[in-house]
């Protein structure tokens, strides 16, 4: 642990193998990173070698600065090597429909995101309130972007029973003041692709870009594909696709964070970039939102792509295909559960039908078992669901998450559902946003196990049953707080 009187600044510094031990104490709190069974926010191969070939290259060019690629080639170099296989690999490239695709390498794929959006408001300088269409199972990040760059939101609904926006309700959000149409592949909450081809016409056909937003799925989706899964077109292949985004550190499994933001041509990406002339020094000219940025994750990410080739990703797409497979069925023999959608990649989602199975208790079950899931919250008509990413490394503990499932459901049905106090419930139900004051969030936070405590409470039933009955902006501003309770300064 800390040393609670010192922080990380003491007077006198502290011994390298000291520093080291402390790290490995913190570490030991998280969630486990490897071994297959956390279904959520890391993506193992589970390829031996892998991380120190990775961690060793990532040392190699760790003080290597991306400002500027004229002083640092080497960097240069790995970057258009990574965008051209993502290119390549997503239908652009010589001798495709595509053949001019560009790209830029970014810090993870809401940069990626916030890009895509920029460059399409900023190549529309006549349009004082620019707006995008977004179906409402598209990635959060897509919000976060339209904030940070004032950019009106217009949602698209999904089909409860497809989780797919209809292509009418798209054509009939855009309007003269639309910038950007999104479509995911697939969308990351459960998994399920959108109709693409069908997206890119309607938006094509009303003079708009249109970004696919395949940070999840673009590096798993050409592999299936390859081993036979029936993969509808969703890259450059398709016309009126003008970007496309994925993430590396997610199955391309380089580490955290690497994505690659493609544009169809330059004069598509030419919005995205940043220049500035107009002071003293030297003129500032940025391809992604950070300017100094550390060589250490592209390294890592050049070489793990060029380590594992494509027959590795093949080989590990099968992998866990066949792990999804498993789960799927796993979830299926379980009285009360059901999927919320057949898997199309490499997710497994699925709900309770029964009233007497309480999905957050599930989860906690589950989590004591040491299956770390990922609960997803009632939005809109659709259910509170569990979110399973599975990742190659899962295929060898298949067999034992089936058992671990039912034992998880048939404790959670002994447990019941959580029983908030009927107060509190009404209150969720009533209370704005800007009612809630310190006290009142100092209160229900200890109510929930959040109070005085250091990090999150082991289970979290409780809390997520809170937030599934508050309304979206209430949800979003008691998240808000219960998160800024957990992150104090250590003095």
């Amino acid at each position: 642990m800390i040393d609670e009187t010192a922080g990380a600044l003491p007077i006198a510094g502290v011994p390298a193998a000291r520093v080291l031990d402390e790290i490995r104490g913190l570490r030991a709190g998280d969630r486990p990173t490897h071994g297959g069974r956390l279904f959520a926010y890391v993506y193992d191969p589970g390829v031996a070698g892998l991380d120190e070939l990775a961690q060793a290259a990532h040392a190699e060019s760790a003080h290597v600065n991306g400002l500027d690629p004229t002083a640092f080639p080497s960097l240069l170099a790995m970057e258009n090597a990574l965008v051209g296989a993502a290119a390549r690999l997503l239908g652009g490239g010589p001798g495709t429909s595509a053949p001019d695709v560009v790209g830029s390498v970014t810090g993870g794929g809401t940069e990626s995101l916030l890009l895509a959006v920029k460059a399409a408001r900023d190549a529309r300088p006549d349009l004082a309130e620019p707006r995008i269409v977004v179906p409402v199972s598209g990635h959060a990040a897509f919000a976060k972007a339209a904030h940070y760059l004032r950019v009106a939101l217009d949602p698209v609904p999904v089909d409860p029973v497809t989780l797919r926006p209809a292509v009418a309700d798209v054509a009939a959000a855009i309007r003269p003041e639309t910038v950007l149409v999104v479509a995911s592949a697939p969308s990351y909450a459960h998994g399920v692709i959108d109709p693409v081809a069908e997206i890119a016409a309607v938006a094509a056909a009303a003079g708009v870009r249109c970004h696919v937003d395949a940070c999840f799925g673009g590096w798993t989706l050409p592999w299936l594909r390859r081993l036979g899964a029936p993969v509808p077109p969703f890259d450059f292949a398709v016309p009126g696709v003008t970007s496309i985004s994925v993430d590396l550190h997610k199955y391309a499994y380089a580490p955290k964070g690497v994505s690659v933001l493609l544009h169809r041509d330059s004069a598509l990406r030419a919005p995205q970039f940043f220049a500035y002339g107009d002071w003293p020094g030297y003129t500032m000219v940025n391809p992604v939102v950070a300017s100094t940025r550390s060589g250490g994750p592209i390294a890592a990410a050049y070489a793990t792509l060029r380590h594992l080739g494509e027959d590795g990703y093949l080989r590990l797409a099968a992998r866990t295909r066949d792990a999804v497979a498993g789960l799927a069925d796993a979830v299926r023999a379980v009285d009360g559960l059901r999927l919320l959608a057949e898997p199309e990649s490499t997710v497994v989602c699925f709900t309770a039908d029964d009233p007497g199975l309480d999905l957050f208790v599930l989860v906690d079950e589950l989590t004591a078992r040491g299956w770390h899931t990922q609960p997803q919250l009632a939005y809109a008509g659709l259910p509170a669901s569990v979110h399973l990413t599975v990742t190659a490394a899962v295929a060898p503990r298949v067999a034992e998450f089936g058992p671990a499932l039912a034992e998880a459901a048939t404790a959670a049905r002994a447990a019941g559902p959580v029983a908030l106090p009927p107060e509190l419930l009404a209150l969720a139900g009533s209370l704005t946003p800007a009612a809630l004051t310190p006290e009142l969030v100092a209160g229900l936070a200890a109510g929930l196990g959040l109070g005085g405590t250091v990090g999150a409470p082991e289970r979290m039933a409780a809390v997520n049953t809170l937030l599934d009955a508050a309304p979206v902006a209430l949800r979003e501003r008691l998240l808000t707080e219960f998160v800024g309770l957990l992150q104090r300064p250590v003095w």
